[in-house]
């Protein structure tokens, strides 16, 4: 089909944050929610692989349960075998072919009308995939999964027009452009479960400027990637642009870090997956047609710093949402904290007080403001670090753990006399929050301590009335968090507002939500014409 681009220079719809709703007792996107979510608990899908548009249905199934309610199977989805990684490759190529000579505006209207589709008809079945598959309260998937993608698939085209329209200057006699090309080859890219919006933007922002791409979602969020690719689909994505392969991650990777066209890596997870990821192609160079780009947001071990002069209140507050909202499985969750002796005794109080407070179970029952962490293995593990708090630290409020009917863990504060303590170190990826007291007049040095003890730099917070204080600890802290709140929770980044990232052991800092993360997925060529070239070779010099 011959590429088509009307005359014209053409204007987006104009694009803003899309709105929360409240889901408020008697509301109607109350009533049409849990409507849904209770057709939903009944359908159970069996959701296959997608390679070049085709279903494939490989016999080997699996289960995936509510976190909350673990005997309960929320879809069974098939496997992609080694010849299903191996056809969405050679699929990717064939739709590289055309995608990536579409124009940007057609790419562009693909995602714009995929929004459109998720803030509308298609946004109660994406959250309730999100609450049912993931445990999520209805407010955080409605700010992940409808708003949050929304954001992105809107934003990033605005920020994509931004990117084409930067160009050199031109000399009189020439005219210079530079190109935005797709990379050459496919991009694999590897979701997690702890964020819908993070697949709909791991995949959708390498495939808008052009890529095709390998997607590896989540076997733990299976429900809400299947419906974020229908999505995408009904919205007129072509075939074989993004290949959906649940299975299993090693052999998935093994596969496509090996293979010649592999041209980026667009992830979130784990830093020791991500580190062995980056050895993997390390070692695989010479065999590259290109070096491909990698970009990855991995771990976080988050701070909240409160200043002698801090709102006791906000503080806590900040503590609670940070650290407990979604069962604290968010990058960017609130880790560790560090109180004055003269703040910490009420601070203290006032969290243990909302701590009792927290009502957490099954989040169809919208009165509840944490559901289950995701599955047994972070069971295990989060138990494992309660286990050794009781030991050689202070709980001081929760630490209890009830994997009977879903995967619950208290949420939980602990104290500890020791900074350099393994859960004042370690990404736990739980509702556990571990506090240092430290002396008022050691507000500098406790900046040292929150900068070097760890190895991660996602987010963090600086509580302080003081400007004197916010600004020290701006420069102070300025390498320990990509993200950095003045008077505000770590959580809660917005597309187009805070650009999300981290460096250190927490990613490459590409920024998910920025015209930083776009500026990877594309390698430009420079065009240099020349309207009256010279017809002599001799310079005036020579005269």
């Amino acid at each position: 089909m011959p590429n088509y681009s009307p005359n014209g220079v053409r204007q987006l719809p104009p694009h803003a944050n899309e709105p929360i709703r409240s889901y408020a007792p008697g509301s109607p996107e109350r009533v049409s929610l849990q409507a849904r979510l209770k057709a939903m608990e009944a359908e159970c899908p069996e959701i296959p692989v997608v390679v070049g548009g085709k279903e494939i249905r490989t016999g080997e199934v699996a289960k995936a349960h509510s976190p909350h309610k673990h005997g309960h199977v929320t879809a069974t989805y098939h496997k992609a075998t080694a010849a299903d990684v191996h056809a969405a490759i050679k699929a990717s190529r064939a739709a590289w072919n055309e995608w990536s000579e579409w124009s940007w505006e057609e790419r562009a209207a693909v995602f714009l009308k995929a929004a459109d589709l998720l803030a509308g008809p298609w946004r109660d079945t994406i959250n309730a995939s999100t609450m049912l598959g993931q445990s999520k309260t209805v407010f955080q998937s409605e700010i992940d999964a409808a708003c949050e993608m929304v954001d992105f698939w809107r934003f990033n085209v605005a920020f994509a027009q931004d990117l084409y329209g930067e160009q050199p200057i031109s000399a009189p006699g020439m005219w210079n452009q530079l190109e935005y090309r797709a990379l050459e080859g496919f991009v694999y890219a590897v979701s997690p479960f702890n964020f819908t919006a993070i697949g709909g933007n791991l995949a959708g922002a390498p495939a808008l400027m052009g890529n095709t791409i390998l997607w590896k979602p989540a076997t733990t969020a299976i429900l809400s990637g299947w419906n974020t690719l229908r999505v995408l689909q009904e919205a007129g994505m072509p075939a074989g642009v993004i290949n959906f392969l649940p299975g299993d991650a090693a052999m998935i990777s093994g596969i496509a870090l090996n293979d010649p066209a592999l041209a980026g890596v667009h992830f979130t997870g784990s830093t020791g997956v991500f580190n062995s990821m980056w050895s993997t192609i390390g070692k695989n160079m010479a065999n590259y047609r290109s070096y491909p780009r990698i970009v990855g947001e991995t771990g976080g071990k988050d701070f909240m710093l409160a200043h002698p002069s801090a709102d006791v209140q906000a503080f806590a507050v900040g503590v609670v949402r940070g650290g407990f909202e979604y069962q604290g499985q968010k990058c960017s969750a609130c880790s560790r904290i560090y109180v004055p002796k003269s703040l910490w005794p009420e601070v203290r109080d006032r969290i243990v007080a909302m701590i009792k407070d927290i009502r957490m179970g099954d989040v169809n029952d919208f009165r509840n403001f944490m559901g289950a962490v995701i599955d047994q293995k972070a069971f295990d593990r989060i138990a494992g670090y309660l286990a050794d708090a009781r030991k050689n630290a202070s709980v001081i409020a929760g630490g209890g753990t009830d994997g009977s009917v879903g995967w619950f863990v208290e949420p939980t504060l602990i104290e500890t006399k020791d900074p350099a303590y393994k859960l004042m170190c370690e990404e736990i990826f739980g509702p556990v929050v571990t506090a240092y007291v430290y002396d008022d007049d050691k507000w500098s040095e406790t900046l040292d301590i929150v900068d070097r003890t760890s190895p991660y730099a996602l987010t963090g917070a600086v509580f302080a009335q003081d400007r004197d204080a916010v600004r020290e600890a701006h420069a102070r802290l300025r390498h320990a968090a990509g993200n950095f709140y003045v008077n505000d929770k770590c959580t809660g980044a917005v597309v187009g507002q805070q650009p999300f990232g981290g460096a250190r052991g927490s990613g490459t800092n590409d920024k998910a939500g920025s015209k930083l993360n776009l500026l990877r997925w594309v390698s430009a060529r420079t065009i240099k014409e020349t309207f009256v070239p010279p017809h002599d070779y001799r310079y005036p010099f020579m005269g």
